[in-house]
């Protein structure tokens, strides 16, 4: 996988061990001590030093960076609650190492590293014992990096380092796949060639030095990774050579997060990594310029292909990345892109010209960057470009005549001090995958603190920075649908042409700089109190509220949801869009005076769903009641302006128009949806429905929706039972629901036809399709037991075969897929270039072929599926928001229960060989093909779902 290039804002295997640990099965207890003795002493030999990372307060669990005698840095984490265990390595070698006559070849290495090493040879014996261990992997390749990643079920944690760290030791760069995995990055390159941000960045690699090698192709294609001439080296030789030239020890970093004690892992890690290469390379670096400053400044437009209006300001600057402790273009960035009162977003939405903006640091070599102003513009905005650059370049003159004051930048470190005191970790996947590119690029003490860390304010390096955004020293960029050109940039087919301004623009009036934030919190006291599990709080006919209070998670936050339902809310396309248009209005209306807030912790939205609007509340406890209140009011009787309601219904019907470029994958499971769900709308019908409205419409909707609610509630976090009622009450006053719950109609899952029916999606893409959803018989919690078990047995051979074997794309999985309570198994393939007929029929093939692998089936070969299974549910939430999310689901429900996981991971140990074998013709006969083939007309997935009768709840025992 090729990571792209994004702008980010500061708010970042030894053969010999193995074979020791074999032979010892075979001793005496006497011989155990003196191997054990024997293992201690290698241990120790192999480490060269141990140091321990700066960490939060509230963080308790224990960590240990090593440094191998081979210059290999390794970062442990001991988490004892952790239900995963995972590992990712960093290889500082990236595409920009390519060499001219092969681009692609890092990434394409990355793809051969995991077909095969030589005590595991086979192709898929990685991914097979990683899937049937309740675990995921991947990898991706950057300009200067290369990450390999992976989790687990804990205990299986040694056997998965043992395969994972021979990708490093002994890889196989399997000669049989060879042609094959070609093909897959081919794939994988043509499944992106439409994506805006990757046209973008083809052209601006145009623009920028071509002697800096940031700027090349990465991905590669058949055409860049072809073999060589008939006596030259073969591609395969080329692969191995560029694999020992650039990957050893000295610039690799690995990262392990697992529940296992530091001295633990440590061992593991020295049996198993320690001897990897030592060739004494360093980190690769760059010394060209990115940017050729003599060419500035340039104006550049290209065409999109989604009918968006963007508008971009590039600076080159100094990379900031060793500055990190003093980060002296925080301020900047933030100032720049504020959303509040008076700030260069705000006058220019008040102008109707824009309505989003984003200020930050992208596309570090080590040596520069880019300072990037992304701006979305309106239909106007694209008419004033001048105007829009004028009034960005009065708010940097505003920044230098007042921006940089001290006061600011100890604002700005106050806030980072109290998330990093009071941070959340993610999975140990995505920490692993942090960790271990954290590791890479700061002192091994700063490794989760570099982000944070606000030391004090560096006025000199801030001068740089601001030194840098001049009129003379920019690349301004406009994206539109309707630029034409003959110039087409090289690898994204993007027509693209360079303009001189016709004449200087005049500056909007209105900027003003923030003052002092009002939002930051104040009292951050932890309270003691754990609940197990949501509880009732209020329960009346009209308003149900739940509570849970929570302290595992080390953070005075709170999750508000709050679901407003109404039984008109998507009754009809027009009643579908206008419930859109009112949560989008209310996130608009409240952004410039709810700004401050999300910068200080404390955020809101609103967003929409088949029953109404759920307003989300996140953020600490102290101050969260004045957030609900103004949420409210501004809900029942702020105005309505005809000027935004024209900026969000443009925003919507932006979406909509753009729906048939989005991600094919995306547009399959969208319809799949429409035609098992109900009510459901296609986004051309949203988008029709769409043109009729005005404000006033909005504003009867309103009344509407608000004189006939029905009211759901959860709080979860570190709030009490007196607090929760307090703000309940708040909301009841406010919001006066009147319905009952069962005045509600449910979103209902649909029975799919017994004939096998085939849908087609309203789609522009180039690529092929097919998703094939295979549906169980009834919505019982047995069924999606026994669903679930057999996508997990299907999922490793469907990849293996359908992708590394037959190449037919890079968009390959097969997986449990629900919709809501209704079990199904997704198989999904997306291709360059074979059509959905064919796709079809090696699914139909594979599906025959399973037939016969569960004839063939035990008891005891299923245990693993069901033990992943098992493993997967019972994973533990490890986010207050996440876990507060999932049981917000629960009450969508109509048997509300927050067990039902819990139950669920049992139901799928209990489930039988009889029990497969007795669902598998179901699933076989009860299917749905989404299929696209480019120039497909849209099916009418109406007529489908309204021939659908609902999918029975319970198990019919005679049918």
């Amino acid at each position: 996988m090729l990571r792209s290039t994004c702008i980010t804002r500061w708010r970042v295997f030894p053969q010999c061990a193995v074979i020791g640990v074999i032979a010892s099965i075979a001793l005496t207890p006497q011989a155990f001590a003196a191997t054990d003795d024997a293992v201690a002493d290698a241990v120790a030999d192999a480490i060269a030093d141990t140091v321990t990372p700066i960490i939060s307060p509230y963080d308790s669990r224990d960590y240990r960076v090593l440094t191998l005698e081979n210059g290999l840095n390794v970062l442990l984490v001991s988490d004892p609650e952790a239900d995963k265990a995972a590992a990712s390595m960093n290889v500082r070698v990236g595409s920009a190492q390519d060499p001219d006559d092969l681009k692609g070849l890092a990434h394409f290495l990355e793809h051969m590293l995991f077909l095969g090493t030589e005590p595991y040879p086979e192709s898929d014996a990685y991914q097979r014992y990683i899937s049937n261990n309740a675990g995921s992997h991947n990898a991706f390749t950057a300009q200067q990096d290369t990450n390999y990643f992976f989790d687990i079920e804990p205990s299986a944690l040694p056997g998965a380092l043992d395969r994972f760290s021979e990708f490093f030791l002994s890889p196989l760069f399997n000669a049989d796949h060879l042609e094959s995995e070609r093909n897959i990055v081919h794939s994988e390159y043509m499944a992106r060639i439409r994506d805006e941000s990757r046209r973008e960045n083809d052209v601006l690699n145009q623009l920028l030095n071509p002697d800096n090698p940031t700027t090349g192709f990465a991905v590669g294609s058949r055409e860049t990774l072809a073999s060589p001439p008939e006596g030259e080296a073969t591609l395969r030789e080329r692969v191995i050579d560029f694999y020992h030239q650039h990957y050893d020890a000295n610039v690799m970093n690995l990262a392990i997060v697992a529940p296992q004690p530091l001295d633990q892992l440590e061992e593991w890690v020295a049996e198993r990594f320690a001897d990897i290469p030592d060739n004494d390379l360093s980190v690769p670096t760059i010394d060209a310029p990115l940017v050729d400053s003599d060419t500035l400044p340039r104006y550049i437009e290209r065409q999109s292909l989604q009918d968006r209006r963007q508008l971009r300001f590039y600076f080159p600057v100094p990379d900031p990345t060793d500055d990190y402790r003093t980060k002296p273009t925080q301020v900047i960035a933030h100032l720049l892109g504020d959303e509040g009162e008076g700030s260069l977003l705000a006058v220019l939405r008040d102008a109707g010209l824009a309505d989003g903006l984003s200020a930050g640091v992208g596309r570090g070599d080590g040596n520069e960057a880019l300072f990037t102003i992304s701006i979305s513009l309106t239909p106007a905005g694209a008419e004033r470009l001048d105007d829009i650059e004028a009034t960005l370049f009065a708010a940097i003159d505003q920044l230098r005549n007042d921006g940089l004051a001290e006061w600011r930048y100890e604002e700005q470190a106050k806030l980072n001090e109290q998330a990093f005191r009071f941070q959340q970790y993610g999975a140990p996947q995505q920490e692993a995958t942090r960790l271990s590119m954290s590791l890479s690029r700061y002192p091994v003490e700063d490794v989760q603190y570099a982000a944070y860390r606000m030391d004090g304010p560096d006025a000199e390096r801030q001068q740089v920075y601001l030194d840098a955004l001049t009129p003379d020293n920019m690349l301004r960029f406009y994206s539109a649908p309707d630029i034409e050109s003959d110039t087409v940039s090289p690898w994204f087919n993007t027509q693209w042409d360079e303009q001189v301004p016709e004449q200087p623009g005049q500056p909007l009036s209105g900027l003003a700089l923030p003052g002092p934030n009002p939002f930051i919190a104040s009292d951050l006291t932890l309270l003691e109190g754990q609940d197990e599990r949501p509880s009732l709080l209020v329960e009346t006919p009209s308003f149900t509220a739940w509570h849970m209070q929570d302290e595992r998670f080390n953070t005075p936050t709170v999750e508000w949801r709050v679901s407003l339902q109404s039984p008109t809310a998507s009754y009809s396309a027009h009643e579908a869009v206008l419930t859109r248009l009112l949560a989008s209005w209310l996130n608009d209306s409240l952004n410039e005076s709810l700004y401050p807030a999300w910068l200080a912790g404390q955020s809101f939205s609103a967003y929409p769903h088949a029953r109404g609007i759920t307003l989300s509340f996140s953020g600490w406890r102290d101050g969260q009641t004045p957030l609900i209140e103004q949420a409210l009011e501004q809900l029942e009787s702020a105005e309505i302006t005809d000027s935004a309601f024209e900026r969000v219904r443009y925003q919507l019907q932006r979406e909509w128009r753009n729906a048939p470029q989005a991600s094919l994958y995306g547009q399959a499971s969208r319809t799949l949806g429409e035609a098992l769900l109900t009510p459901q709308w296609s986004t051309a019908e949203l988008l029709a429905a769409s043109e009729r409205f005005d404000s006033g419409h909005l504003e009867d909707f309103r009344q509407r929706f608000l004189d006939n609610l029905y009211v759901d509630a959860m709080a979860v976090g570190n709030l009490d039972a007196d607090l929760a009622r307090e703000q309940t009450q708040l909301m009841r006053t406010r919001l006066k629901p009147r319905l009952n719950r069962d005045d509600i109609a449910n979103l209902t899952p649909l029975a799919a036809s017994d004939e096998h029916s085939v849908l087609h999606p309203h789609s522009s893409r180039d690529e092929s399709l097919v998703l094939r959803y295979l549906q169980g018989r009834d919505q019982t919690p047995e069924e999606q037991a026994t669903t679930a078990v057999i996508a997990q047995w299907l999922e490793t051979p469907f990849y293996q075969q359908l992708r590394t074997e037959q190449q037919l794309g890079y968009i390959v999985n097969a997986g449990y897929s629900p919709l809501l309570e209704a079990p199904g198994v997704a198989l999904m393939v997306q291709s360059p270039d074979v059509d959905s007929g064919t796709i079809a029929e090696r699914m139909d093939v594979f599906l025959d072929e399973a037939n016969q692998r569960l004839e063939q089936l035990s008891d005891a070969d299923l245990a693993p599926y069901r033990q992943a299974v098992h493993d997967q549910l019972r994973q533990r939430d490890t986010s207050l928001a996440g876990m507060a999310n999932r049981y917000w689901q629960a009450t969508a429900l109509e048997d509300v229960r927050f067990d039902r996981r819990d139950q669920l991971a049992e139901l799928v140990l209990n489930v039988s060989l009889e029990d497969i074998k007795a669902l598998w013709p179901s699933l076989r006969e009860h299917t749905l093909d989404i299929r696209f083939n480019p120039g497909d007309e849209p099916s009418d997935v109406s007529d489908y779902r309204e021939e659908r009768s609902p999918l029975p709840k319970v198990r019919d025992d005679n049918a």
